[in-house]
């Protein structure tokens, strides 16, 4: 089985023996075009007409009214946990199953996570964990939700779209509306997705996506921050240029800011990719009906997308029979040149979050025992 899975993955990408990464880029546009007009405007910082050019685009993709550049994704999500207004001590729900930007960004802020657990169908935060959880330890004090067990301030929820697969993000938002606390969509991976046909990362008060190396649409690094909220947004681009008071020749700084706005440079490239998203979304999705349709035929489960849901399927997943089945695919299809690799550790075994308050989390244990990334790129032979 594992060797019919490596010659159907070389078969999709038309690479008989070299290596196949795990999510490659795709540059078959006017990356250099743009790259070049950036250079050749000499505005290759923080300041430049492909910054806005790239904040508007990524509002018109999204249907937000606002979009912030930033310089990655952790960076914007950093940002939009203080535009939540999240604050020393306070608490923040998130799931243990996702990359390790959630709870560091979660912890710039000294703020403490709590782990929810995740549905196993969407991988994504589970809206009925969520509500249990709510039920049993949150008691609203003028009109502001506290942790009965800690007595800290639930200050905000962070769900996560887990590779590109949309959650239940409508009922995540409706639930923590119940109780009053701010939902930060981490869309950092779904860029392209959307849920019920609105854009994942617009549910919440806020949302924020990357753009790493390794995601659908790059532009090296880079991140951006979505909001329909004109002041939230109109903070977030005055905190992430270092807190600096508009004038022409003096330096005032009105607040501790971050300097973390995405260069001119890198802004150019992602535009460029912008103008392909659409296509490197529907090249990915058939790639994932393709695996879809060989793994049913080999009996083994591939992660699709759940009703309501469009997927980028940024990456694509296989879910084993257990960790020895897992462990035995991973050395076998990285053995012969085809990268794969296991779901991340999960947040609350990582030594610096062991002490976070975490609950059941069965379901992230099952798919962290179990789920394997494949090859995920754009083919560009498909383009």
């Amino acid at each position: 089985m594992f060797k019919e899975t490596v010659a159907f993955i070389r078969k999709q990408f038309n690479t008989p023996e070299a290596f196949i990464p795990l999510h490659e880029p795709r540059f078959v546009g006017k990356e250099k075009e743009y790259v070049m007009d950036a250079i050749d405007s000499t505005f290759v910082s923080s300041v430049g007409a492909y910054v806005d050019k790239f904040e508007l685009e990524v509002a018109r993709i999204t249907g937000a009214k606002y979009a912030v550049a930033t310089s990655n994704g952790t960076s914007a999500l950093h940002i939009a946990l203080l535009m939540a207004g999240v604050k020393t001590n306070d608490e923040v729900i998130t799931q243990p199953l996702t990359f390790v930007a959630t709870a560091n960004a979660i912890s710039y802020v000294n703020a403490n996570c709590v782990f929810l657990d995740v549905d196993r169908d969407t991988m994504g935060l589970s809206p009925t964990k969520l509500k249990a959880f709510l039920k049993a330890n949150a008691e609203i004090v003028d009109g502001v939700a506290f942790n009965k067990e800690t007595g800290s301030k639930l200050a905000a929820c962070v769900p996560m779209h887990t590779f590109g697969f949309p959650c239940r993000i409508d009922e995540i938002v409706a639930i923590c509306n119940e109780y009053h606390i701010p939902v930060v969509e981490d869309a950092a991976e779904s860029l392209g997705s959307s849920y019920k046909g609105k854009h994942t990362g617009t549910f919440g008060m806020i949302g924020v996506y990357s753009f790493n190396g390794n995601k659908t649409i790059t532009c090296g690094g880079g991140g951006a921050i979505v909001t329909d909220d004109a002041e939230l947004a109109k903070f977030a681009k005055h905190i992430t240029t270092t807190a600096k008071v508009p004038h022409a020749c003096e330096y005032e700084h009105d607040a501790v800011g971050y300097n973390y706005r995405m260069p001119n440079l890198n802004a150019a490239l992602a535009c460029a990719q912008l103008e392909q998203l659409e296509a490197y979304v529907e090249n990915k999705r058939e790639l994932a009906l393709k695996y879809a349709e060989f793994f049913k035929a080999k009996s083994f489960d591939f992660a699709l997308e759940g009703p309501d849901s469009y997927s980028n399927y940024w990456l694509m997943a296989v879910i084993l029979k257990d960790r020895d089945q897992r462990d035995d695919f991973l050395k076998y299809t990285n053995e012969q040149k085809v990268m794969t690799r296991p779901i991340w550790r999960l947040m609350h075994t990582l030594k610096m979050y062991k002490e976070c308050q975490v609950e059941d989390v069965s379901n992230a244990e099952w798919l962290a025992e179990r789920v394997v990334n494949i090859p995920s790129s754009v083919r560009v032979e498909s383009l």
